[in-house]
């Protein structure tokens, strides 16, 4: 095979979907068990192009820690998406690729001092806030940022919410922008988040309408209220394009009733699960499996091991309360039975899912879970020195030639305070293996065909 050294791009013939290539992965590569995810980023492609034509006002900055892979981020990056960072290592890492530093928004409330300060040497100067020691510091520290009002929204209907930690009330935003001004400080906007995986549009509508209020007692204290970040929480799961249409319309619609377009005030959104959810297929091998009776019943039940669990791609189960459902790669019939799957680690916690139900399935057989890409990869660690899944990206020739720049070498200036660093990006280092599969030329990626 040939690839970038630790950017494994396979460019087909034609389009592919997640589980047929992953049956030809599994059948060139035999040997190989080890997880994978199959990266679908046509998916991530169509996702942005989407949201451009759902929501043509809103400019979205990608969450970087809801997946920090660093080919999706070349690949949004070079779609013109801006980037939402929480941290120095997300900023730095963004700056990294080449992106400008007035395409980030630094949105975490409470940031450490020497955080802040790293923001200040790498020019990102919008960041929000929502507490008066928050603003103190930034007094101290960049005195000369764009700060962003970050208030508390409505977010129960949420699958993560947020508001119990982060945001301000109506009285408090009042005060925040008093005292801003007070010490001399520059408010352009406000932000809010409705929480991980909203499942109603009217939070947004409240919310947007909550955020006009505060925008213009911003404006009478003499801000110059510009921005307006209405957040993530938009679902990106496989079925989910009715609800985001949905959540969209009700956008765009609080938008021009809100913020009309005449009101010059810019407005972008930090979406993460949206565009990496369903790109990321995760294809697991079991390891060991076992009968059990329940003593309660006398019903059989199956207990399967696969080699990626809950410390690894899995931690979404604990932190992002998701449910899983495993899909096999064989067609297997025969009877079903109650099934738990277990991750690879010695710890009881590691369980996956104890609900399934599937048929006696011998150890080497494959299981493939959808809808993978969000808070898996960025959470995950290697306990007992386990290894979770990899990412093997596809991606068509009809539009990899329409994407191919973003992954091209190419040497980055940029200033950290007052040091010049060059920085080279994905060098076309290649490692070549001995794999039936037809060879092309392209000058940017050498790959493969399939």
């Amino acid at each position: 095979m040939h690839l970038i050294k630790n950017c494994p791009i396979v460019v087909t013939k034609t389009p592919f979907e997640a589980v047929q290539f992953i049956r030809k992965k599994v059948e060139l590569f035999a040997d190989d068990c080890e997880p994978f995810y199959a990266v679908d980023l046509e998916d991530i492609c169509n996702k942005h192009v989407r949201w451009l034509t759902a929501m043509p006002r809103v400019h979205p900055h990608y969450a970087v820690k809801c997946n920090d892979d660093t080919v999706i981020l070349k690949l949004l990056a070079f779609l013109g998406a801006g980037f939402d960072c929480a941290s120095k290592t997300e900023i730095k890492k963004i700056i990294d690729l080449g992106v400008s530093s007035d395409r980030i928004i630094y949105a975490n409330p409470c940031k450490q001092s020497s955080y802040v300060q790293y923001a200040k040497q790498a020019g990102v100067d919008t960041m929000t806030f929502d507490n008066e020691q928050e603003l103190m510091k930034i007094k101290q520290v960049y005195p000369d940022a764009k700060l962003v009002l970050r208030i508390v929204t409505d977010d129960s209907n949420a699958v993560c919410r947020f508001s119990m930690k982060f945001g301000a009330d109506l009285e408090t935003a009042h005060f925040l922008l008093e005292k801003a001004k007070e010490i001399d400080l520059d408010v352009i906007g406000v932000s809010f988040h409705c929480g991980s995986g909203q499942m109603t549009s009217q939070a947004f509508v409240d919310a947007i309408k909550n955020a006009r209020s505060i925008m213009s007692y911003g404006d009478k204290l003499g801000f110059d209220m510009k921005l307006l970040d209405i957040g993530g929480g938009f679902p990106g799961n496989t079925g989910t394009d009715e609800h985001f249409t949905k959540i969209a319309g009700a956008v765009n619609k609080a938008l021009d009733e809100h913020f009309p377009v005449q009101c010059g005030v810019r407005i972008i959104a930090e979406p993460g699960r949206y565009y990496v959810a369903s790109a990321y297929t995760l294809a697991t091998n079991i390891i060991a499996s076992r009968e059990m009776i329940d003593p309660g019943t006398d019903e059989k039940k199956l207990m399967y091991y696969v080699n990626d669990g809950v410390y690894g791609s899995f931690n979404c189960v604990l932190y992002d309360h998701y449910v899983p459902e495993p899909t096999l790669l064989k067609d297997t019939s025969g009877e079903q039975y109650t099934s738990s799957i277990w991750g690879p680690t010695c710890d009881g916690l590691d369980c996956i899912t104890t609900s399934a139900r599937l048929p006696k399935l011998p150890v080497g057989d494959w299981i493939v879970w959808k809808d993978m890409g969000a808070y898996t990869i960025s959470g995950a660690v290697q306990f007992n020195g386990i290894p979770f899944g990899k990412p093997l990206y596809f991606i068509a020739k009809s539009v990899w030639d329409n994407v191919k720049q973003a992954f091209q070498e190419k040497q980055i200036e940029y200033t950290v305070g007052r040091i010049y660093r060059m920085n080279s990006e994905c060098g076309n280092e290649v490692e070549d293996e001995m794999v039936p599969w037809e060879d092309f030329e392209d000058p940017v990626l050498p790959s493969i065909l399939i």
